[in-house]
């Protein structure tokens, strides 16, 4: 070997041990998930109008119950009015008269001063309508409780994914930050190669043009994390400037074993908080088509009033003034007979969407069987899959470590080397997404059958690495 490549051979090898990893600026402090978790409750928009709309649905409990209280009402008028009666073979007696037959009144008061108050009240004893109503208000604040549990998951699952998102977009820019050092260290070496005439000027090309390669990449990656960063201060509210995520950490625990599919969809079929909510949702439209059917068009109330009456001005028989009290108590009996077809309508139209609701139903048990197959698929080839991943990357490291030294003793060419490089890199990083993704697989599935909650994800923050740097 020429003194000139001896020299080189040293250069690659100590170039082998000390692979630099401060090549761009220190990250921020990572967060965990946890606490990204416990921020984004309290600033994740969406999440915000899912807790407004939660809190909007409670009051119709006490409208439901209100339906069967009685109502009072206090009616009171002023205005003018004309009254004239006539009336002929009347009976008349009084104190010191004679009884009289066929005597006639008359009496006029012409655009008088008319006044009225009145108290009323009404209990419903009987009325279908709102017996349905009730039901549907109830039926509905069960409802909001149900969507409001599907949000709240929503936002654990969005808050993760998140997460990881940034967490493979920084572990992308390291990865290609030291794949960068590798091949620039490479272009130079093929540069010193070639001015030695010890390599073809192919080389120097090939490594210039992975080099570029390689610096778009980054440069692509580098946005990509100040994208995802800005995604998840939007859900956590915190500072973008601040947010750096974690990895998976590799010694973590493995997943026990799973459950059998059925047993996972049976659970999601009857917890799952979408379907449970689907259903309530048809139980609503129902309720909405019970309100306009014939059983209930009648209603029965007890009636009471109480008021009076009073009209004072002149008329054609001068100063006149009419008054009166009167009360009453009763049992009110109330039957549409004909409402131009607007009861018949509103009952078609709810039963249409009765079908509808049903069919919705139906398409989400269907979609949420699908997802919960693909999430248990997920996990039971999971661990295997991150097994054979962590063999392929360690096999790739060691090709890598290995074509270095082929290369540097001239029996691989640089395109190998540059090859090698590009490998090794993409092998940790699948390896990365493997383990996010098997991880993410567990929390999608616990919230498929309803189980997901904050004692999940921090079985989940458990698993994460101390560092995000790796």
């Amino acid at each position: 070997m020429r003194p000139a490549m001896k020299r080189l051979s040293r250069a690659m090898r100590a170039s082998l041990l000390a692979v630099p990893l401060a090549c761009h600026a220190q990250a921020p402090a990572a967060v965990d998930l946890a606490e990204a978790w416990r921020a984004a409750m309290q600033s994740d928009k969406e999440y915000a109008v899912a807790r407004a709309a939660h809190a909007a649905a409670q009051p119709r409990r006490d409208q439901a119950a209100a339906l069967w209280r009685p109502n009072v009402g206090l009616v009171g008028s002023v205005g003018v009015a004309t009254h004239e009666s006539e009336t002929r073979g009347a009976q008349f007696s009084a104190p010191g008269f004679q009884q009289t037959s066929g005597v006639g009144f008359n009496t006029s008061v012409t655009s008088g001063t008319s006044t009225r108050w009145a108290v009323a009240a009404k209990q419903p004893l009987y009325n279908e309508t709102r017996r349905a109503e009730q039901r549907q208000l109830s039926t509905s604040v069960d409802l909001a409780d149900l969507q409001w549990q599907a949000a709240w998951q929503a936002l654990m699952i969005r808050t993760a994914e998140r997460y990881f998102d940034l967490a493979l977009a920084d572990e992308t820019v390291r990865v290609l930050g030291q794949q960068l050092d590798a091949v620039q260290r490479a272009a130079t070496e093929a540069r010193d190669r070639y001015k030695l005439g010890a390599a073809p000027v192919t080389d120097t090309h090939e490594a210039g043009a992975r080099l570029a390669t390689v610096r778009a990449q980054l440069l692509a990656a580098e946005s990509d994390v100040q994208v995802k960063r800005n995604l998840l201060a939007d859900t956590t509210g915190l500072p973008a400037g601040t947010l750096a995520a974690r990895l998976p950490d590799a010694g973590a625990k493995r997943p026990s074993p799973l459950q059998p599919l059925e047993s996972w969809q049976n659970e999601a079929q009857s917890g799952n908080p979408e379907i449970r909510a689907q259903v309530l949702a048809a139980e609503v439209a129902k309720h909405e088509a019970a309100k306009y059917s014939v059983k209930s068009s009648a209603s029965v109330d007890l009636v009471a009033e109480v008021g009076r009456n009073r009209l004072s001005g002149s008329g054609d028989f001068g100063s006149a003034a009419n008054s009166g009290n009167s009360w009453a108590v009763g049992i009110q009996l109330s039957v549409p007979l004909y409402t131009g077809g607007y009861r018949s309508a509103k009952e078609e139209e709810a039963l249409r969407l009765t079908g509808k609701a049903m069919a919705e139903v139906a398409r989400t048990r269907e979609r949420v069987a699908q997802q919960v197959r693909s999430a248990w698929l997920g996990l039971s080839v999971g661990a295997e899959r991150i097994r054979a991943l962590e063999q392929a990357m360690h096999a790739s490291q060691a090709r890598r470590d290995a074509t270095r030294l082929g290369h540097a003793v001239g029996e691989r060419s640089t395109l190998d080397l540059l090859n090698a490089e590009n490998e090794a890199s993409a092998s940790r990083l699948a390896l990365s997404q493997a383990r996010i993704g098997l991880l993410l697989d567990r929390l999608r599935l616990a919230a498929l059958v309803g189980r997901l909650d904050e004692a999940a994800l921090q079985a989940a923050n458990g698993e994460l690495a101390v560092s995000s740097v790796r």
